[in-house]
């Protein structure tokens, strides 16, 4: 029997320690930058980390939270997926929605049901496109840009008319127990929603398969590409839902009502830590990516900086945030 004995291994301090978890939960580490810009804003305005600013900011943050849950599952099914036509689609469900209802409660689901359903085709037509005709989800998605711009000239003459109808700016912004507005709880359902298809359905675990690995996925019998034009019809409706509840919140709209949720939708995913590459990542994520966005809008705006500055700045911390989680090497729902 030899003397020597295998030297144990020295502990992981604390730090080290946390330092891997935060690594492996970039969902946490978007909740800690959250709370910290919270903090800041505090300092410079007092109030702003109060009860009512911080649901104004969750209030807001749902519409890009909503629009940003179909694009985490294009982004999450992998195939370098990626959705840049959520925010026309968005304003295209208003627009319709805001014509058929045109004030009218009585029109209200009927104008839903229209808007998702022009969504719908749109989103199929751009699944159809990437699965079958093998076009780049970046080359079809933002070549639908301009097709949907152009329908909606077309169907608008460029008025866009009609408006919502009241219950849905109830249903949007009414305040409900503890003064939640209503939103907030249809994000909840959303997200509940989405966490349920994700990870407790058989779509979901196909979803995680094609990120992971598409040629093994369809060696093991998932259809991938009636898979890929699911996921994509999936992103356009949920931008579609996005833009019939913004209608309810602005009561009018606009030829370019949800045009800024393009890039957000993809940004808050990447901060929510679901990965560029597909296949690990989740809803959950991105619930805490698009708060991080809007409250470090809400942090340029009360320091009072004009637009251009705040487009700059916003833009440097973006680049930032999404080089910083890009270079992450494995991440966890």
């Amino acid at each position: 029997m030899t003397d020597e004995a295998a030297a144990p291994s020295a502990p992981s301090s604390p730090v080290r320690t946390a330092g891997r978890w935060l690594a492996d939960h970039p969902a946490a580490v978007a909740g800690i930058i959250a709370v910290a810009m919270f903090a800041a804003g505090e300092l410079l305005r007092p109030g702003f980390a109060g009860y009512g600013q911080i649901l104004n900011v969750l209030r807001v943050a749902a519409f890009l939270g909503i629009v940003a849950a179909g694009q985490t599952l294009v982004i999450l099914s992998g195939g370098e997926g990626v959705d840049l036509s959520v925010g026309k689609v968005a304003t295209l469900s208003a627009i319709i929605a805001a014509r058929t209802i045109d004030g009218g409660n009585d029109l209200m689901l009927p104008g839903l049901a229209l808007a998702l359903g022009a969504c719908a085709l749109i989103g199929l037509i751009n699944g159809l496109g990437i699965a079958f005709l093998r076009i780049p989800p970046l080359v079809m998605t933002l070549g639908m840009i301009a097709v949907v711009q152009g329908v909606i000239l077309i169907y608008t003459g460029g008025q866009p008319a009609g408006r919502a109808a009241p219950l849905m700016t109830d249903l949007v912004s009414g305040r409900t127990v503890f003064r939640i507005p209503g939103i907030l709880w249809i994000w909840a359902v959303v997200a509940v929603g989405m966490v349920v298809l994700l990870r407790r359905t058989a779509f979901g675990w196909r979803v995680h398969a094609l990120g992971t690995n598409r040629l093994a996925s369809g060696l093991s019998g998932i259809n991938v590409r009636r898979n890929v034009v699911a996921v994509y019809t999936l992103s356009s409706v949920l931008a579609g839902l996005g833009g019939f509840l913004l209608l309810g919140y602005t009561k009018t709209v606009f030829l370019n009502l949800a045009d800024g949720y393009m890039l957000p939708s993809v940004a808050a995913v990447v901060i929510g830590g679901t990965t560029l590459a597909g296949g690990v990542g989740g809803y959950p994520g991105t619930v805490v990516g698009a708060i991080v966005l809007t409250v470090l809008e809400s942090l340029l705006r009360t320091m009072q900086l004009d637009e251009a500055a705040r487009q700059i700045v916003n833009g440097i911390v973006l680049i930032l945030l999404l080089s910083a989680y890009g270079r992450q090497a494995r991440l966890r729902q």
